[in-house]
């Protein structure tokens, strides 16, 4: 009898360490192909959130659920929001980074202007009623130059619309256009081909004829660009998250 008492006690531990262990916060990520995780096929084209993942304690799960080619019409419509809005929990964060394929008439995940914004609210709206925390996030930056060797604008429109936006629905904002831009600047005209997929023939298995790419970054552009994310994040101080970074967030590495 005493066995099994000593097997019951040890049952009940280990179901309270269960019921009683907090709940990860978790960070989802909803978007397209500049944040999204790759496959192997595809490196080293990789995604912004896919290196930002890492930046995190054990205490926080990434949830990345960024897709290739998405607009915010496409992620509702394909209905890759409704799991999103499902799984989230008081105290969670969705950060919203969408424009690249929304603002380009000729694709069929076009997305008119008036629509955009209300598909960005809506993801705002629903994070809310379930208690989680919607962060807007400007579309990152094409790698483009004027013949003067200063970077362009390249999503003025849809930029804009999430600035006003992220104002009038108090939505804290990562202007990752202005970021990223500022970035490139840094880098200047040429060297800035570092951060994106830029392949000569015969230089990588995965693209044997070489790949000239402006808009997808390879590791070290999507390092760079989610560093500007975790730091603009740290910036707002958001609840709850700031006493979640690792030691190497902690100490500043890493960051200009």
């Amino acid at each position: 009898m005493r066995k099994y008492s000593w097997i019951l006690a040890l049952v009940g531990m280990i179901w309270m360490s269960f019921i009683s262990s907090p709940q990860k916060l978790t960070i989802y990520l909803i978007g397209d192909s500049t944040l999204a995780a790759k496959s192997a096929s595809a490196f080293p084209e990789t995604g912004w959130g896919m290196p930002f993942a890492n930046f995190f304690s054990k205490k926080v799960l990434v949830d990345n659920r960024a897709k290739n080619g998405r607009s915010t019409k496409t992620f509702i419509s394909e209905n890759l929001w409704a799991p999103v809005v499902s799984g989230l929990h008081k105290g969670d964060y969705v950060l919203i980074q969408f424009g690249h394929n929304d603002e380009v008439k000729t694709k069929a995940s076009y997305t008119p202007e008036e629509d955009y914004v209300k598909n960005l609210m809506k993801f705002i709206q629903e994070s809310r009623e379930k208690g989680a925390i919607p962060i807007l996030i400007t579309p990152v930056a094409r790698r483009s130059f004027d013949t003067s060797g200063k970077v362009k604008e390249t999503h003025l429109i849809y930029a804009n619309l999430v600035r006003e936006l992220a104002k009038s629905a108090s939505v804290p904002l990562i202007d990752l256009d202005k970021k990223s831009q500022e970035l490139l600047q840094q880098y200047g005209a040429e060297q800035s081909k570092l951060l994106f997929n830029h392949l000569e023939p015969g230089e990588h298995p995965n693209y044997p004829e070489g790949k000239k790419d402006d808009t997808h970054f390879n590791e070290l552009g999507a390092r760079e660009m989610a560093q500007l994310v975790l730091k603009e994040m740290r910036t707002l101080n958001l609840p709850d998250l700031s006493r979640h970074g690792n030691l190497m967030l902690e100490k500043g590495k890493n960051f200009k």
